[in-house]
């Protein structure tokens, strides 16, 4: 199966086989959040087990 790029440019895989996406609402709207929250949503964060079945599928790494 071939691999979905777009899958595979919005996740990182780590060592152990976690998959990581980006926090949510980092594009626009950031004015009327907290520095605090913002500072917060810089880091990855781990995948549910079921969506991360799916994203392994569509990257290929089965």
């Amino acid at each position: 199966m071939k691999t979905r790029k777009s899958i595979k440019k919005r996740f990182k895989i780590t060592k152990t086989g976690k998959i990581l996406r980006r926090a949510s609402g980092q594009d626009h709207f950031r004015a009327k959040k907290s520095g605090n929250l913002k500072r917060k949503n810089k880091k990855w964060v781990i995948v549910s087990k079921n969506e991360a079945k799916k994203i392994r599928k569509m990257i290929g790494k089965v």
